[in-house]
């Protein structure tokens, strides 16, 4: 969704949004079921609720606030984020150090600030009111705020002394501070119903707020995340595959039922969400770039369709590919468990994946111990392995591009292509040894790349 003009009538109008950024998933136990560490942040979205509809007055089927619950809510996510952030009468940003360096919570505020405010009182102007109501969730000094939170008012002093110095999430956390607690919740909904009932916002254009500009600062280049798709087409399906999940494009393919995007924009906003900044590709135009010698210029993630591997070409391209090591790259394999084509042919894609990723796949599961056939069962589980591999990646990264700072520099154009006797491959482009004088540090064995591992800790705070 980009801009679909107008919205339809009798659209919901939240009384107040609350922007956070989402905190990583407790990785799921044998005998348990997976965790989300969002648990303050609903808790206090309940309470809000309650006390904003008690203030307010309103009614049963008026919805006093609006939050982005989880990451698994498959169809329509992306436009019901954008709905009620076109629709909410009032933002609440969760402040904290991770909240600032969340593209997606820059767009989600880019939206909301995007809406003419107008006032309902003679007199007031921009600077007094501005529709956002900002909370100190965790303590954020003045000096860490971007340019467009710095002048808001965050430490409000009638929230309470505790407030201002612990912030409300060691507030909520904490049962001795249960009193100020519920002293702040009660004074933040008198806030957002206060500024909605002084204030008329318009409501917003009909423009996916992932395609808007965050309104932080710009990213850390050190945190981008190239991600790459090998997947079918429907001009180019294999025989005995439908197209029902796939584009035009590779970059198209959805290969779980219950996601209405293509994979690779809900890998994208997952990636952001752990404080990535994700740009997406076709494999061809990453493969190309690596054959071509060309330096690394950030950690990236595969998302591989095995059933793109019966192409002979595109299965030949992987495999020179492969043959690079390329350390910082982690490979994802959606292979749903409820597609019955999939189930038919298991055995002969898992083992053309094996022979064709022989360094990206198979050495790295073997060095890590695991045992799995990296199949991602379902978006639940293909979200829950992301962030782990591009974690792994950017480690990777950024030991490859250590280890090329160490590196003798010589007259020749370093080649990825073209490996030293004696260097793996996968190993950061160097000069080749014809074009480069021995030296002391050149006899040394450069060390291995690494590899990413399985899911880490971090996503979204």
């Amino acid at each position: 969704m980009v801009d679909h003009g107008s919205w339809p009538e009798g659209v919901p109008r939240p009384y107040f949004f609350l922007s956070y950024a989402h905190s990583p998933r407790v990785p799921r136990s044998s005998n348990g079921p997976v965790k989300s560490k969002s648990h303050w942040e609903e808790q206090l979205f309940h309470d809000l609720c309650e006390a904003v509809s008690e203030l307010a007055g309103l009614d049963d089927d008026e919805p006093a606030g609006f939050m982005d619950t989880g990451m698994h809510l498959g169809e329509g996510w992306s436009e019901r984020i954008t709905e009620a952030a076109a629709h909410c009468r009032v933002f609440v940003p969760l402040y904290s150090p991770r909240y600032f360096r969340s593209e997606a919570c820059g767009q989600e505020w880019a939206a909301f600030t995007s809406r003419q405010v107008l006032f309902n009182r003679p007199g007031m102007h921009a600077s007094q009111m501005s529709g956002v109501v900002p909370v100190q969730w965790v303590v954020v000094g003045q000096e860490d705020l971007p340019d467009v939170a710095r002048p808001l008012q965050y430490a409000h002093r009638d929230f309470g002394e505790d407030y201002v110095t612990e912030g409300l999430l060691s507030l909520a956390r904490l049962g001795y501070f249960r009193p100020q607690y519920e002293i702040a919740v009660l004074r933040l909904a008198q806030t957002i119903v206060r500024v909605a009932q002084q204030t008329t916002i318009t409501v917003g254009r009909r423009r996916d707020f992932q395609s808007r500009p965050s309104v932080f600062q710009p990213p850390d280049q050190r945190r981008r995340l190239r991600i790459a798709v090998m997947a079918c087409d429907v001009r180019n399906l294999p025989v005995g595959r439908s197209g029902d999940a796939y584009g035009i494009s590779a970059v198209d393919w959805k290969p779980y039922n219950d996601i209405n995007d293509s994979l690779a924009r809900r890998a994208a906003y997952v990636a952001r969400q752990s404080e990535f900044h994700p740009s997406i590709h076709e494999f061809e135009e990453e493969a190309q770039l690596l054959l071509r010698g060309e330096a690394p210029t950030a950690p990236g993630v595969l998302l591989l369709d095995r059933w793109s591997l019966l192409d002979k070409d595109r299965r030949e391209l992987l495999k020179r590919f492969d043959a690079q090591n390329p350390s910082w790259v982690g490979v994802l394999e959606p292979w749903p468990s409820d597609d019955p084509e999939c189930e038919r042919r298991d055995e002969e894609l898992l083992k053309l994946a094996d022979d064709t990723l022989t360094h990206m796949r198979v050495e790295r599961r073997r060095r890590l111990g695991e045992r799995s056939n990296g199949a991602l069962a379902t978006l639940e589980d293909f979200e829950d392995a992301l962030p782990g591999a591009a974690m792994a990646a950017q480690h990777a990264f950024d030991l490859v591009r250590e280890q090329a700072k160490d590196r003798p520099r010589g007259p020749g154009r370093p080649s990825l292509r073209d490996d030293p006797p004696g260097q793996p491959p996968g190993s950061p482009p160097s000069s080749h040894p014809s074009t480069q004088p021995p030296s002391k540090s050149s006899s040394k064995p450069p060390s291995k790349p690494q590899s990413p591992s399985g899911p880490g800790e971090d996503s979204r705070e």
